[in-house]
């Protein structure tokens, strides 16, 4: 958090967060040189707008940021995140009153805004730095950045960079720093302990396909699994992907990503939790040993799997971890993954899509995501489609036909593999911003990790 000043400087530049209609009672204290610099720049309060205005000395002497109505501000969110961007290096603080949950978001947007990926070329500088708003804890503030930051980092990363191997050596430094019990099953091991669908998504690739296993925490305390896509490449396998679908598949590891930033963040905060992390790390690969269309996969529960088509291969490796973690009946089992195009089609890149048939864990998440401004949205687990996923010849279909409703039948399928009276929930998450906003550029992003954190922080989904 270099751009967050912990310890307030003896100097920093005062940052006024003005709407329209408050511009007379901000501009009081202003010299009449002063006023007529923010006239001139035609600074009217409107959301995003800023004017630098000088001091006596003619140095930096206050900023004016626009704030605009309750209207703009509900089209986006981390507005004043844009001032960490453009603003020369220095200290600065907000001078505005604010409550506790603005300032919250003022520090974390500003914090957000400071990322870079500058793994592969010359790293830039920080510029602008923020005073910690009064109130805000810098201790939980670290965490959701560093978690934040994690995820994005192993998703930006290349999958030159970031195959099964890599993954695994980033998921044994987590555990090492917390001091976290790690369990790895690779390649042939995987069928030895009742794995298969896992190994068999994984085989046709030259970095053997693994579980990734992590344990921290008391017995005592509530339990919880997260369980994350790991899918470090996918090129569709037999069913390959066209180029130009193929293009971001590094991030299909985004939900292995954001599970490890949640973990992160629970362990830094040493939250009183039972925690296990579950990664299926594997890459979707072409070669003589891919799985194929028309086979028929037995998972570790024992369902039999048709498989229809082998770009639907992040399920499959999803429903033996799931399997697997539902064999100790956790309290709560949380499913990550970047599962299905459908779910961007319907939400697009913004809102997390989640299911849950825990009408509790639904509100507590969507206060939290509330909270933290990261937001979620609901979405069924429709009994009517149950037989879309119900081939002729095995238990289940990997791809139903069709085209309908394709991230319901997904979720549909992976919560076959947990028992239906414990509490699950499953994100179909994007993993990537599209476009550049205020303190998400863009790149790899952490959906509904902060949303979650703030729901366990609460106390509210265990």
């Amino acid at each position: 958090m270099e751009t967050i000043l912990e310890n307030p400087p003896e100097h920093s530049v005062p940052i006024h967060i003005v709407d329209g209609g408050a511009m007379e009672a901000t501009l009081a204290g202003f010299t009449a040189a002063q006023k007529n610099w923010v006239v001139a720049h035609g600074f009217t309060g409107k959301l995003g707008t800023f004017v630098e205005v000088p001091g006596p000395d003619g140095q930096l002497g206050a900023v004016l940021f626009g704030w605009g109505s309750a209207g703009d501000r509900a089209r986006g969110r981390f507005h004043l995140a844009k001032l960490a961007e453009v603003l020369p290096k220095g200290a600065f603080h907000i001078a505005t009153e604010m409550d506790a949950g603005e300032a919250e978001e003022h520090a974390l947007g500003w914090a957000l805004a400071s990322y870079r990926f500058d793994r592969f070329k010359a790293a830039k500088a920080r510029q602008a730095q923020l005073v910690l708003p009064k109130g805000v804890d810098s201790k939980a503030l670290r965490a959701i950045v560093e978690a934040e930051f994690l995820c994005r980092d192993l998703i930006n990363t290349p999958a030159s960079h970031m195959g099964p191997n890599d993954l695994e050596v980033a998921f044994s430094d987590l555990a090492a720093r917390f001091g976290a019990a790690l369990n790895i099953t690779r390649g042939e091991d995987l069928l030895a302990e009742n794995l298969p669908m896992i190994h068999a998504v994984g085989r046709a690739s030259d970095q053997v396909p693994r579980l990734l296993d992590l344990r921290w925490g008391q017995k005592e305390n509530p339990s919880l699994t997260l369980v994350g896509k790991g899918v470090c490449f996918d090129t569709g396998g037999l069913n390959l992907k066209p180029g130009s679908s193929m293009a971001l598949m590094k991030k299909d590891m985004g939900g292995a990503a954001t599970v490890m930033g949640l973990a992160q963040a629970i362990m830094a905060l040493d939250l009183p939790l039972n925690l296990r992390v579950l990664v299926p790390a594997v890459e979707n690969s072409v070669s003589a040993g891919a799985f194929r269309p028309g086979d028929v996969l037995t998972s570790r529960k024992g369902l039999t799997v048709e498989i229809n088509n082998t770009d639907a291969e992040g399920r499959l490796v999803l429903a033996d971890a799931l399997a697997l973690a539902d064999e100790e009946n956790p309290d709560l089992i949380l499913c990550m993954a970047t599962l299905t195009g459908a779910a961007r089609i319907a939400l697009g890149p913004d809102l997390a899509p989640f299911y849950t048939d825990d009408d509790d864990f639904a509100a507590a998440l969507s206060t939290g995501a509330t909270k933290v401004s990261d937001p979620v949205w609901r979405m069924p687990f429709w009994p009517g489609y149950e037989a879309m996923i119900e081939p002729a010849i095995a238990d289940l279909d990997n791809a139903p036909s069709g085209g309908f409703a394709g991230s319901i039948t997904a979720a549909l399928f992976l919560r076959r593999f947990v028992s239906s009276e414990r509490r699950f929930a499953h994100f179909d998450i994007f993993g990537w911003n599209p476009n550049v906003a205020p303190a998400r550029p863009k790149g790899g992003a952490f959906l509904g990790g902060r949303a979650i954190l703030a729901a366990l922080q609460a106390g509210k989904i265990l």
